[in-house]
């Protein structure tokens, strides 16, 4: 049987650019075939432009999640999406010294908060464009929000000032910046495409890109609360990540970390601020610290300040431990918008947090249900329940419940005697269901485990891509 069908790799290929038609283009992407940088940049043309119709756009999209796209592909689309917009510029000597983190989304992922103030005390001006929580991830603009007065929108000029003035600032996406990247985003959670890497990857280094950074590093969860279930697909995104990181001119490395249980004691908004203040005076976790100082012992390394990772991670230390990191936080704060008695109250040893934070109506401890050593606890169930009694959104814009949250009172590895106290839950007038309760309970494991009584230390980093920093 004769086959009337068209080759589709060849089938677009000596259009003019401003001859593409957005059919042909759907039609190659779906039959397999490689789109030319040129068609990228009309489809993003069009995406931005507005000339595209929502259901062409996710079309392509859903031609994309089939079919992938090769590294030349994904170069194209992450620079045609950064260069929809503005594109910050900087002094020229803070050109070598911008630097920036991602994390792909945690459970109790406050790092940001401790790693930007840390790195700034070194040295680093750090223009951090955060994002805000949806489904179980919470959002660090969000847990900055339950700070009164703090401002996470600024205009290019004020983010200008403040990191003149401070060296860091954590703020949200400005309109101008990667507009194509707004209306692709909201297209894939209406069609199913979220998890692309692909379009993973250009959504994210097109919104560093347009930062115009130095150096960045991506903090790639892997695990039951994280997006990527297991350590082979985290390295799969983690390489596609820093390839167009690196496409961009980015100096651009990844740490692959765990993400079973969570980050910290601490999980939702408030109590999150409260753990990242304890760590700025010198009273973090282990965990916590880890990945704080492994990220910007990277970056420190990645801009020149620091010939190794060993001592990149010392100097981050230093800088948290020895208070030049909170003094950064502070001044943050302040430069943000928050009320300097407010600023200098958090800061304090001993602060009353609950003077200036809001605090919830109700807290309920849970108890263990036996005696034994601490297995295995649950972050994605504990997000999950936090998230249904208001600390979370389904929907971009809703608004979240600052004060509930929850407080792991015991580690893996610790000993528990049956009726010992294991969180304490923060809640508001919605109560917890019976349901939610037998859910909540269900994510502490208590056993007997020989491996786990004898293991000095729970690390959560496994992996540090390119290996050279390793």
């Amino acid at each position: 049987m004769k086959d009337h069908g068209v080759d589709a790799t060849s089938q677009t290929a000596n259009i003019r650019p401003d001859m593409i038609t957005i059919p042909d283009l759907i039609r190659k992407k779906r039959d397999g075939g490689q789109l030319s940088d040129d068609e990228i940049k009309a489809f993003i043309q069009a995406v931005k432009e507005k000339t595209i119709q929502d259901s062409q756009t996710g079309a392509m999209l859903m031609a994309i999640w089939l079919n992938g796209m090769v590294s030349a592909e994904i170069k194209a689309l992450t620079r045609e999406m950064m260069s929809s917009g503005e594109v910050m510029e900087w002094p020229d000597e803070w050109k070598n010294f911008m630097v920036d983190k991602h994390s792909t989304g945690g459970v109790g992922d406050k790092v940001s908060l401790v790693l930007a103030p840390a790195l700034a005390a070194c040295g680093c001006k750090v223009p951090m464009i955060s994002g805000r929580g949806l489904a179980h991830t919470g959002g660090t603009l969000d847990k900055l929000e339950s700070i009164p007065g703090f401002k996470v929108e600024q205009s290019r000029e004020q983010i200008l000032e403040i990191l003149d003035s401070v060296g860091c600032c954590i703020v949200g996406q400005t309109e101008t910046l990667v507009p194509a990247d707004r209306v692709l985003y909201a297209l894939r959670d209406i069609t199913s495409t979220v998890d692309s890497l692909p379009l993973v990857t250009g959504s994210i280094i097109s919104k560093k890109g347009a930062e115009s950074l130095f150096a960045l590093v991506l903090d790639v969860k892997f695990g039951r609360a994280a997006i990527c279930k297991d350590l082979e697909s985290a390295t799969e995104l983690a390489q596609m990540l820093v390839e167009a990181g690196n496409g961009l001119g980015i100096h651009t490395a990844a740490v692959l970390s765990g993400m079973n249980s969570t980050i910290g004691r601490c999980v939702g908004n408030s109590v999150e601020v409260i753990e990242s203040l304890e760590t700025l005076k010198g009273n973090g976790p282990d965990d916590l610290m880890e990945l704080v100082t492994t990220q910007g012992g990277l970056l420190l390394v990645m801009t020149g300040l620091m010939s190794d990772l060993s001592e990149g991670r010392k100097q981050i230390s230093e800088a948290v431990v020895g208070g030049a990191a909170l003094s950064k936080f502070q001044a943050m704060m302040e430069a943000q918008g928050v009320n300097s008695d407010t600023a200098q109250l958090l800061c304090s040893t001993n602060a009353d947090y609950y003077s200036v934070l809001r605090k919830a109506k109700h807290q309920l401890e849970l108890k263990a249900p036996a005696d034994g050593i601490v297995l295995e606890i649950d972050g994605l169930v504990l997000a999950q329940v936090l998230h249904r009694l208001g600390a979370g959104r389904s929907k971009a814009g809703e608004p979240v419940n600052h004060s509930v949250g929850a407080v792991l009172l015991v580690s893996i590895g610790q000993r528990v005697t049956k009726g010992d106290p294991w969180l304490r839950l923060h809640y508001e007038d919605l109560a917890l269901t019976p349901d939610q309760r037998n859910h909540l309970e269900s994510a502490l494991t208590v056993g007997a485990d020989k491996k786990i009584q004898t293991q000095q230390k729970h690390t959560l980093v496994e992996k540090i891509l390119p290996e050279k920093y390793q």
